[in-house]
Parts: structure tokens; C-alpha cells; sequence
């Protein structure tokens, strides 16, 4: 049932490509989740409501709708400014010489790669949930221990480093988990924009052999085991965050 005619190697090939997503996505989405948090919970209302607009639209658009959008749409609208910007240059040399030669400021034409496209997308929709759990976790640290650590003049990152980080983790940790579990499987929407990931591999396989069941039963074991490997780093990640906060 799992011959694999020989695409052993092109759908671990594509397996490596698939966590190569999930990795670089889940930097992009704590760095958005993060920024996301603390506008949420800043005194400034302009930076409060940016950060609900991100989090409403981004939980309100279905992902494969984004990925389209912003692989399709987004490489449009670059390009378009790309022109603009060229044609706004030398339009403003030509008023000053007539002879003037064109001049490219910047490029004509960007070509977006899909694993560029791919990680942007899965990444900023992920922020929007980070910046939820985040916030919540964030409120949920004893706000004396950061003012006691104010007390003893620390400076504003050395606050965030040492007390309202480790602390914060803690309880940002089962959310956490679920968000990276839920972007792992999401990544499977790259092979729709061309990515040759792990999917698309076993498509393309499936359409040379005939044989879908054999290669989409392939993806779900390797899924099913990024999944097992995850949840146990987890686990033992939460254990260390339990014993340093004690």
C-alpha cells in the first residue's frame, strides 16, 4: 500500500520544503503576534486600533482567500508601484532636461517567489492569533513583579527580558502550541501557488502512478509525525518555562 514507486527521496524533498515554511512562518507570525500584542495593549488609541483592524481582518478572510489574494493581488500591486515610482522619476527629469534618457530608480518587474509569498501569507495570518495569545498572556503576569522590577531601576527591555517574558511564556504556551499545530497543516495551501512542497509532490506522483491514495497517505503519516515531534518539544519546553518561573 505504501510503495512509492521510487519518489521516496522528491517527497521527503518536498517534506524538507514544507518545515522550511512552517519554521520561517512561525518566526514571521511571533514577530507580528508580538508587535500585535503589546499596540493592543498600548495607551496610544492609534496603535490599539491598527492592531484590531489586523487581528479582525486576518480572523475574518479564510486562508486559502489571503494566500490567492496576497500571492496575486500583492505581486500585481508591487509591480504597479514599482512603475509608478519609475515614471514619477523621470517625468520629474524630463521637466528639467527634455533629452533626458530613461532612468530605472528601481526595478521594472519583481517576480515573488511562492515560498516568499508562502511564508509572508501563513505568517501574517498567524500573527493576527499570536497577537491574541500574547495579549493574553501578557495580562495574565502579576503586574507587581514589573513594577517591583521598575523599583529597582530596570530599564524597559531588561523588564521585558527578564521578568515579563519568561513569565509571560508560561502562559502563552498551550495557545502557542495550538497556533503552531494549526500553521504546520496550513502550510499544505503553498502547493497551490506553485511551491513544490511536500503536497504538490505527492501530486504530481500521484498523477504519473495513479496511485493518490498511496502518496496523499504518505503526506498524512509525515504530517502525523511533525505533529508527535512538535507536541513533545512542547511539552518539554513548557516543563522548562514551569521550573524557571517557580
Amino acid at each position: 500500500m505504501l510503495d512509492l514507486k521510487g519518489y521516496e527521496g522528491s517527497l521527503l524533498e518536498g517534506a524538507g520544503v514544507t518545515l522550511q515554511v512552517a519554521l520561517a512562518s512561525l518566526l514571521l507570525a511571533m514577530l507580528l503576534g508580538m508587535l500585535g500584542a503589546l499596540a493592543k495593549l498600548s495607551p496610544y488609541r492609534w496603535a490599539r486600533a491598527i492592531a484590531d483592524l489586523y487581528t479582525t481582518i486576518i480572523r475574518g478572510i479564510p486562508d486559502l482567500v489571503l494566500m490567492m489574494l496576497l500571492f496575486f493581488g500583492g505581486q500585481v500591486f508591487i509591480n504597479f508601484v514599482l512603475t509608478w515610482i519609475n515614471e514619477s522619476y523621470n517625468a520629474w527629469l524630463l521637466k528639467s532636461n527634455p533629452n533626458q534618457e530613461w532612468i530605472s530608480l528601481v526595478p521594472d518587474y519583481i517576480d515573488i517567489s511562492p515560498f516568499a509569498a508562502g511564508v509572508a501569507t501563513i505568517g501574517f495570518i498567524f500573527g493576527a492569533y499570536m497577537a491574541e495569545t500574547f495579549r493574553g498572556a501578557i495580562l495574565a503576569v502579576d503586574k507587581g513583579e514589573l513594577e517591583a522590577a521598575r523599583a529597582f531601576g530596570m530599564r524597559a527591555h531588561q523588564v521585558f527580558v527578564r521578568i515579563l517574558f519568561p513569565q509571560m511564556m508560561r502562559h502563552a504556551l498551550p495557545g502557542f502550541g495550538n497556533n503552531w499545530l494549526v500553521l504546520l497543516k496550513t502550510t499544505a495551501l503553498v502547493s497551490i501557488i506553485g511551491l513544490d512542497d511536500m503536497v504538490r509532490k505527492a501530486s504530481l506522483a500521484a498523477g504519473s502512478t495513479q496511485l493518490p491514495f498511496t502518496f496523499y497517505m504518505a503526506v498524512a503519516l509525515i504530517f502525523l509525525v511533525f505533529t508527535a515531534v512538535s507536541t513533545s518539544l512542547l511539552k518539554w519546553v513548557e516543563r522548562h518555562y514551569a521550573i524557571k518561573t517557580r
